[in-house]
């Protein structure tokens, strides 16, 4: 199950695990204009973890997840191209 919420500069993205038998703490992802973070509480640390991504990363990981195993690098269109 998941959220979208749309804030005044980022929308949220909660993640929330209901299949596992071992539940695991919610994911929250703000995506910014200029980058995008992944945060996770983590019970054993009493903390939240927080990741962050630029927006060419966040691409690169969405591509990867529909790829076989191997080395990659996404070609950017050039403004010749556009």
């Amino acid at each position: 199950m998941f959220t979208i919420e749309h804030d005044f500069d980022a929308t949220i993205i909660t993640l929330i695990d209901e299949e596992s038998s071992a539940l695991q703490e919610d994911v929250v992802i703000h995506a910014f204009e200029e980058c995008i973070t992944v945060e996770q509480w983590d019970p054993r640390l009493d903390r939240v973890n927080k990741l962050t991504l630029s927006l060419a990363m966040m691409t690169d990981l969405a591509a990867a997840l529909d790829l076989p195993e191997g080395v990659y690098r996404i070609n950017k269109p050039s403004d010749a191209d556009t």
